[in-house]
């Protein structure tokens, strides 16, 4: 039996298997001085007691080694011969050994008072005919007790991080809320579509105007969805590069190149705008001559590889620690909590000059 200190581990809790096998030892002794007076056989029976909870003594040493195999050979959904043949070796020795160990005891201690103690290897064949079948059934006991409890663990582990994952997505809806709602980004919005409208771009400046409302409206209703399509994502993000557009005109170079068989894959919400965003504010705004983004995607092998790069200064060394550095941080967090060591987000300064941030994601959902 296991027993889970944190939902990370599967750590083997010896108090839990001695509390497991000497009820079964305990039960099963028992019924043996229950038979014993039924076969009209009278004293000893503290003896018999005694060694027939001994006797289970191996099964319990053996458990943590049972429980390691089950999970490093799980024999559900989908055993393996190589598996299976691990298995049933596992139980051939620890039947040998627990039912030697009970031979042993008998030959030892006489406990059903024969009139001769028992030969040893009389003993072995003997325990080995009449508990054969409940070695089978123990080692079951434990298979199936092991991947019941792995399975709880599973789903109390999976209610913990979607908890975890919406409120990181709380935190980056409001973020985003704020962000777009902060005085100089309003006022420069509202300015552009104004200065739009003076010079009769009616159209240019109803284009601004759906955009912006497209941004607020998806931030503040779209983002408790913990996943979106890749094409879900550029769509968002062709919205905002509209209006930082309008903003910086030719100063804003952005261009996108992403496979159509990609466009399908499952990627977090809110997960491109914020890294273009950061590429704006900390590569190209700065600059007078503006600069270039440039957003791709790719697989390899079985993940989807993101990148947003920006032809502006590099990082500094302690990046990680201003702004740019606590967005990527949140952003990093969500990818764990979402898909755990098989996602990755790394910054790093290209040759030649300019940053890229990739992201690397498990591919769920391409054609």
């Amino acid at each position: 039996m296991t027993h889970h200190t944190a939902p990370s581990a599967q750590n083997v809790s010896w108090r839990w298997i001695a509390v497991f096998w000497s009820a079964g030892a305990v039960f099963e002794a028992t019924q043996s001085v229950f038979i014993q007076h039924a076969l009209g056989m009278s004293g000893g029976e503290f003896l018999l007691f005694v060694t027939e909870v001994a006797a289970w003594l191996p099964w319990a040493l053996a458990t943590p080694f049972v429980i390691k195999l089950a999970r490093r050979h799980p024999i559900t959904p989908a055993p393996t011969a190589r598996g299976i043949a691990a298995h049933l070796m596992a139980l051939l020795a620890i039947t040998v050994a627990a039912e030697a160990w009970s031979a042993a005891l008998q030959m030892l201690f006489n406990p059903w008072s024969h009139r001769q103690a028992p030969e040893f290897f009389d003993a072995l064949s003997a325990t080995l005919v009449f508990h054969g079948l409940i070695c089978v059934f123990a080692y079951a006991l434990i298979l199936a007790i092991t991947y019941l409890v792995d399975s709880r663990d599973k789903v109390a582990r999976k209610v913990t991080e979607a908890a975890q994952l919406n409120a990181e997505l709380s935190k980056a809806q409001l973020a985003a809320l704020t962000r777009q709602m902060e005085p100089h980004f309003m006022f420069n919005t509202l300015n552009s579509i104004a200065g739009l409208v003076r010079d009769g771009r009616n159209a240019a400046a109803v284009s601004m105007i759906v955009g912006l409302s497209e941004i607020l409206r998806r931030a503040s209703q779209d983002f408790h969805r913990p996943e979106v399509t890749l094409a879900e994502e550029v769509e968002y993000l062709q919205r905002y590069i509209d209006i930082q557009k309008i903003r910086f005109g030719e100063r804003l170079g952005y261009s996108v190149d992403i496979p159509e068989a990609l466009m399908g894959a499952q990627v977090p919400s809110l997960l491109l705008q914020p890294l273009v965003e950061n590429a704006i504010k900390h590569g190209i705004a700065e600059r007078v001559a503006g600069g270039e983004i440039r957003v791709a995607a790719a697989r390899r092998d079985a993940t989807l590889c993101l990148s947003v790069y920006n032809d502006g200064l590099d990082f500094a060394d302690d990046w990680e620690s201003n702004s740019a550095g606590v967005g990527l941080a949140n952003l990093r967090r969500r990818l764990q909590i979402m898909h755990g060591d098989a996602a990755d987000l790394l910054v790093r300064n290209v040759e030649g000059g300019g940053v890229e941030v990739v992201v690397i994601l498990p591919l769920a959902g391409a054609a």
